[in-house]
């Protein structure tokens, strides 16, 4: 009989409300059995939402009353220690993103849950994006040949939610989203060139907005761009290839959904498929054809951290993997201060 892993959440702001409880929920033999918070507002929005999971007041509490795993989802600043917390006590953890603050960060949080014989994970949650799994596929066909290209940008008009100050800003926010999504894609990185538009703020300089230029190991380039202090709104994704090309202009499918009250639990197999008239276009000698939109699942991100944990099978993403994109995130803020493009080592 398959286990269940039984998973508390520390943190129940925004982030643990929308974005990772009701994935949890979806999730395949995964039982969220507690969160901590001590904030009475979010206690009172915990108990309406998850009916009988208990809240605790501190990551301690919630160990001792028994986890397998907790996800930590606190703000950055507290994060560090409470996944040291975590990691010393024996459990495995999901670590939100920004996973760290630079690279020698996440290296330590590596590190001592390799010293410790327990599973680190990263919240790259947008490798199960609808529009990234319907790029994926449609690279997997071959259809669009050998991959040139990639553009993705991913505006939200939203600086009210802009984490501020010189080590937050957007890059280290939406910026670890798209930077994981373009290594998934199209593998390791081995040079980075980036421009980002910074703006002052009491918590001190903030970039709002990036254009990042990766070269990849493969020799495939990908130009990734956000910005949260333009007005602008929307994502697109264009893929070049030597056989094709690709376009589209997709919806934030989840995150539509969960602001619209919708859940996956309830959904099923139906949940995180974009709408067709948001289909993006593939441009070959054959002509034009829209691609159906693959679904977008945040819940599998559960399910296979979950079947990690019971050893059965591999973490959904690794902390070496986060390591390795905050390194890339690093050597966007070197470019940008220093006007050169950065090879990683």
């Amino acid at each position: 009989m398959i286990g269940v892993t039984r998973l508390g959440l520390v943190g129940y702001g925004v982030g643990g409300r929308l974005f990772h409880a009701p994935f949890i929920q979806a999730a395949e033999s995964v039982e969220l059995v507690g969160v901590v918070t001590r904030n009475p507002a979010r206690r009172a929005e915990a108990a309406a939402d998850l009916p009988g999971v208990p809240a605790y007041d501190t990551l301690a509490d919630l160990i001792d009353a028994g986890v397998d795993a907790v996800t930590v989802t606190t703000p950055p600043a507290t994060r560090r220690a409470l996944v040291l917390e975590a990691v010393s006590r024996g459990v495995h953890v999901v670590a939100d993103k920004p996973f760290a603050p630079d690279a020698a960060g996440a290296q330590e949080l590596v590190d001592a849950a390799r010293d410790a014989g327990v599973k680190l994970a990263v919240y790259q949650n947008r490798r199960w994006d609808a529009d990234l799994r319907t790029a994926a596929d449609l690279l997997a066909s071959g259809r669009i040949g050998t991959p040139w290209r990639v553009h993705l940008r991913m505006d939200q008009d939203d600086l009210s939610t802009l984490e501020r100050g010189p080590t937050a800003g957007l890059l280290r926010d939406l910026g670890a989203h798209v930077v994981d999504q373009m290594i998934w894609l199209l593998g390791p990185v081995r040079a980075v060139t980036a421009h980002l538009d910074v703006l002052d703020f009491p918590e001190g300089p903030t970039d709002a907005a990036f254009v990042v230029d990766l070269q990849h190991e493969s020799g495939a380039r990908s130009y990734v761009e956000a910005s949260k202090a333009n007005h602008a709104d929307g994502k697109e994704l264009r893929i070049y290839g030597s056989s094709g090309s690709y376009r589209a202009t997709p919806g934030d499918v989840q995150f539509e959904a969960i602001m619209a009250g919708r859940r996956p639990a309830d959904e099923g197999d139906a949940w995180g498929f974009d709408a067709e008239e948001r289909w993006g276009v593939l441009s070959t000698d054959a002509g034009q054809e829209r691609i159906p939109s693959s679904a977008g699942r945040y819940q599998d991100y559960y399910t296979q951290f979950g079947a990690a944990c019971r050893g059965e099978g591999p973490l959904p993403v690794t902390g070496e993997e986060g390591a390795r994109t905050v390194a890339v995130l690093d050597a966007a803020r070197e470019s940008h201060a220093t006007g050169r493009t950065v090879v990683l080592g």
